[in-house]
């Protein structure tokens, strides 16, 4: 196992990552600047070390093996832990502790301000940057060693990360206390008729209601008319004032609906819910750190 880790924190893991990154020899020598030879030179050495071809050509494409993969997986994990420790120790040298991680856009503006004061509550002096994106641009940023732990809303490859359920949130269809519908609805069919406001293409929160719409058959341009807007409070406003419905998590609304100002459109045939989840690189030597910040961020 040592040994195996002193390789993983070799240059050639470098060249191997950005080939993994680029899928061409000759752009990852230039992206390292070195020769196209020794990014080959490079990768024989891993495969020689580790008994495996990591690479395979189908046609003109190149793919990783399945060695490849278990080694790319390996190799994010170990690279992020290399960085989380250098940065550690310079944070103990200094007397500063710190909170590197992502969150997608309900969950972050949402959900996390109240629980980060608990933290902040414990750890006053501890240095806080949350990254807001969707789940796909936080998967990569954490591939990247760029976060050391993610909350996200959407789906992801459960056996490429480890993971734990950070809280099960509602999903529902809200409107004005005003709001007046073409039809009352009792279905969500009944909505078609109505002007729908949703967030951009990518975000989780419009992902889980395609997904939902695509179990009935239907799609977003099946409504009489599509709103999309990029920001959460953007689409409260507008459905504040009356301009559409849209559907969004309990969580981002709560403050709204215990208000009064907006109001849960109640449906007979749907009742959806979805798990937000904190997740970190599969194999971290950090896991019992991130289940500690797991424990107190979920209080």
């Amino acid at each position: 196992m040592k040994g195996t880790y002193l390789i993983m924190m070799d240059f050639r893991i470098d060249t191997f990552l950005t080939v993994c990154r680029l899928m061409n020899f000759t752009k990852a020598a230039e992206v390292l600047h070195i020769t196209q030879p020794a990014v080959s030179q490079h990768i024989h050495y891993l495969e020689d070390f580790y008994c495996a071809k990591l690479f395979v050509y189908e046609g003109k494409k190149m793919n990783l093996t399945n060695a490849g993969n278990a080694l790319y997986q390996a190799a994010v994990t170990m690279k992020h832990d290399d960085l989380y420790l250098k940065e550690s120790i310079l944070d103990l040298n200094q007397r500063k502790t710190r909170l590197l991680f992502g969150a997608t856009l309900t969950i972050g503006e949402f959900v996390m301000p109240a629980h980060l004061k608990i933290y902040l509550d414990l750890y006053p002096d501890t240095e806080v940057r949350m990254i807001i994106g969707n789940t796909s641009e936080l998967l990569e940023k954490l591939r990247l060693g760029e976060i050391d732990f993610a909350i996200v809303e959407g789906n992801f490859a459960k056996d490429q990360y480890d993971y734990l359920m950070y809280s099960h949130e509602k999903y529902i269809p809200v409107c004005s206390k005003d709001y007046c519908f073409v039809k009352k609805p009792k279905n969500l069919k009944d909505l078609l008729l109505e002007r729908i406001i949703v967030r951009e293409n990518g975000s989780g929160t419009r992902k889980i209601f395609e997904e939902n719409l695509e179990t009935r058959n239907l799609v977003i341009g099946d409504f009489s008319c599509v709103v999309e807007i990029g920001g959460m409070n953007a689409i409260k406003s507008m459905v504040l004032a009356g301009c559409g419905i849209t559907f969004l998590y309990e969580a981002a609304v709560r403050n709204e609906l215990e208000s009064g100002f907006l109001r849960r459109i109640i449906l007979n045939d749907f009742h959806v819910s979805h798990d937000f989840s904190f997740i970190w690189n599969k194999g971290s030597v950090f896991s019992e750190n991130y289940n500690k910040i797991y424990e107190i961020l979920k209080a």
